[in-house]
């Protein structure tokens, strides 16, 4: 049962996150996505390390840095150029190779066996979220290929860093996420004013997107994200992000109109077996002797006979 509440529990993150989209274009102002990485990350990042009153020690500063860069600072940037120079449906796709990445790297990282059956579901979650979101008319374009690539590796990286270093002995997951929000946020802050700043009409629907981006989309998801790694199989956790561009399709067909296809409902039942399959570790049977024997019981202690 703890197993399946953490998993039910880590799974609303990537719910949140596929609510992203739908925020960003009608309810933030245009052509200002690096400023939205910005208010998601650092404000949260900071409100999370003065509720726990929490900073990094000792190689925590330095570990807390790689992590924000990798999860947030520089995935945040390349997730918006690749929606830039690509249609969504092609990014979500290349956002969805992210199980694939931690089912390789975990061999390498973390030491564990290769499981032929997290990426072989894998391999069938793509699928699945490919049909939901790719259309026909679809170009690709060099740079959004290699920003959606990169992206998909600096976060599947991040994450399983983030397994292999844990957390420092009575550190909440509300801590860990302030410290890598922080310093995600400071990693974009130079950036984003060097090449966007900030939009000058912010009005009062801007205003709760951002609330929303950042203390539901960073805050809170970013806290259980954390717990969520610390407690199940990494891969098992990256999976679940194929939930993300799911969410985003049914929100476009529920609140904009959109008409999921024949293909898309296929794709839509392969994605959340690969979810729900990758969620599963399958039992190894032990190998079976030809040839068996039966352990003779031990001798009873010879007793001195009487006389």
């Amino acid at each position: 049962m703890n197993r399946l509440r953490d998993t039910l529990l880590t799974a609303v993150v990537p719910v949140v996150w596929g609510t992203t989209y739908i925020v960003t274009t009608e309810f933030l102002p245009p052509d200002h996505p690096l400023f939205a990485s910005l208010i998601r990350a650092l404000p949260a990042g900071l409100i999370a390390i003065i509720l726990t009153r929490r900073l990094p020690r000792g190689s925590w500063w330095w570990k807390s840095a790689v992590l924000g860069v990798l999860n947030i600072g520089a995935f945040f940037p390349l997730l918006f150029i690749t929606a830039y120079h690509l249609p969504g449906g092609v990014a979500a796709t290349l956002g969805a190779g992210q199980p694939l990445v931690v089912a390789i790297l975990v061999v390498f990282v973390l030491r564990e066996q290769f499981s032929a059956w997290r990426f072989s579901w894998g391999v069938v979650g793509v699928i699945g979220v490919a049909l939901v979101v790719l259309r026909s008319t679809a170009n690709l374009d060099t740079v959004g290929v290699i920003a959606g690539l990169l992206g998909t590796v600096s976060m599947g990286t991040g994450v399983t860093l983030t397994k292999k270093w844990g957390r420092a002995a009575g550190v909440p997951a509300m801590a860990l996420a302030g410290w890598q929000l922080t310093a995600g946020g400071l990693f974009l802050l130079p950036v984003t004013l060097l090449l966007e700043g900030a939009p000058s009409d912010i009005d009062a629907s801007a205003l709760a997107g951002y609330a929303w981006l950042g203390l539901i989309g960073g805050l809170f998801t970013y806290t259980l994200w954390f717990r969520g790694i610390g407690r199940l199989p990494v891969a098992s956790v990256a999976v679940l992000g194929l939930l993300s561009p799911l969410v985003a399709a049914t929100l476009g067909a529920l609140l904009l109109g959109e008409i999921l296809s024949l293909a898309q409902m296929l794709g839509f039942a392969l994605a959340l077996t690969a979810i729900a399959a990758s969620q599963i570790t399958p039992t190894r049977k032990a190998p079976t002797n030809t040839t068996t024997s039966v352990a003779e019981p031990p001798m009873a202690p010879r007793q001195k006979r009487r006389t």
